[in-house]
């Protein structure tokens, strides 16, 4: 029997996404974001409140990168999260991470993420009920110790962490439980 539990984040897993961007002098921002999706071949949804200075930057600059944190970077995944770069003036510094610009869009690359989405800023979305950003993934970066022997990204050795939004823990990937498109073709006889 389920439990009535009212109204919930129920949604898992959440990526945990390090979106990033320069400001209008070229200083790099970057913020966690749990509440983004891929939303298309090549577009990604980041919602993104009002207000954050990550959003500020995207939409001066027109460009952004999203990162997959990983369990090695955790900690300063959640400083991302738990910082404003509205009331931290060297919020990216205090971490000693390395940024590189993009070759392909005007935005940060911060090297120790081991994937990274490099996006141009394409809308920004405001209903009243939802606000945030939509980008178009023009590129994807992975070190190449987290591909396989056909040059694909094996999500076990990104070891990307998950948000849990019931009780705010971080979750690393767990092994492989079957294969899309094939573990319920039985059913389709």
């Amino acid at each position: 029997m389920k439990k009535d539990l009212g109204v919930l984040q129920a949604v898992w897993p959440m990526p945990v996404l390090m979106v990033a961007a320069y400001d209008e002098n070229e200083k790099v921002n970057v913020m966690n974001v749990a509440w983004g999706q891929i939303c298309g071949v090549d577009k990604i949804f980041l919602c993104i409140g009002k207000g954050k200075k990550t959003l500020s930057n995207i939409q001066k600059t027109k460009a952004f990168t999203v990162s997959l944190a990983d369990t090695a970077h955790m900690e300063v995944a959640d400083f991302y999260g738990i910082a404003s770069g509205n009331k931290m003036d060297d919020k990216f510094e205090r971490t000693g991470y390395t940024a590189v610009r993009s070759e392909k869009v005007h935005a940060p690359v911060i090297e120790e993420f081991p994937l990274v989405m490099e996006c141009e800023f394409l809308e920004e979305l405001d209903t009243g009920n939802i606000h945030g950003v939509v980008g178009k993934i023009v590129n994807v970066r992975a070190e190449e110790s987290v591909l396989d022997a056909e040059g694909k990204v094996d999500v076990t050795k990104l070891d990307a962490l998950m948000f849990d939004s019931f009780k705010h823990g971080y979750y690393r990937a767990g092994e492989k439980a079957g294969q899309a498109w094939d573990a319920g073709m039985d059913l389709m006889k």
